[in-house]
């Protein structure tokens, strides 16, 4: 099954064994959702959450819809601060990707790092700003979870990057509209 293992450079000491938990949980967590859920569905979540899809959709919405450009500036300029911030505190405490599921690599990677997760963080992102133009009541949907199903993330890496994500959308919402 593999070694719930995980490797960091930033984190105090006295974090080390929640680092622990926290990767014990998601290496369970992967390890029994991971015969459940096709490839293809998988592969599917892994590109349609990636800033490489999701920064040049957004611009070609916005290029091809000038009569919305005021609804698609926040997904372009959110974007760009989901991708600045998750930068920055990736560098801050590089935490390394889960080891247990190399294959699973289709989306181009800008770093090594896990922590927090840039894809939990665009899907949040985007979600709450969604939720914040259409005042939709209904309830979010979000893949975020999947990340740790997946393998490519520790469970806190999903929150942390989940948290960032609905930030990012209420500042776009707010703040970067014009």
């Amino acid at each position: 099954m593999g070694s719930p293992e995980t490797t960091t450079t930033s984190f105090p000491s006295f974090l080390k064994p929640l680092i622990t938990i926290d990767a014990s949980v998601s290496l369970f967590l992967h390890t029994l959702f991971k015969p459940i859920f096709p490839i293809f569905l998988l592969l599917l979540l892994e590109y349609s959450a990636d800033f490489w899809f999701s920064f040049p959709v957004s611009l070609s919405l916005f290029l091809a819809s000038p009569s919305f450009s005021s609804l698609f500036i926040p997904f372009i300029l959110g974007h760009l601060l989901d991708l600045a911030l998750i930068g920055l505190i990736k560098l801050i405490f590089r935490r390394t990707l889960p080891h247990y599921n190399p294959n699973m690599s289709p989306a181009v990677r800008a770093d090594n790092f896990s922590f927090p997760s840039g894809h939990a963080s665009r899907v949040m992102f985007l979600a709450t700003l969604f939720h914040l133009i259409f005042q939709n009541h209904g309830g979010l949907i979000s893949d975020f979870i999947l990340r740790v199903l997946l393998g490519r993330h520790f469970l806190s890496d999903v929150l942390a990057g989940a948290f960032v994500g609905v930030l990012e959308g209420i500042v776009a919402f707010r703040f970067l509209r014009f």
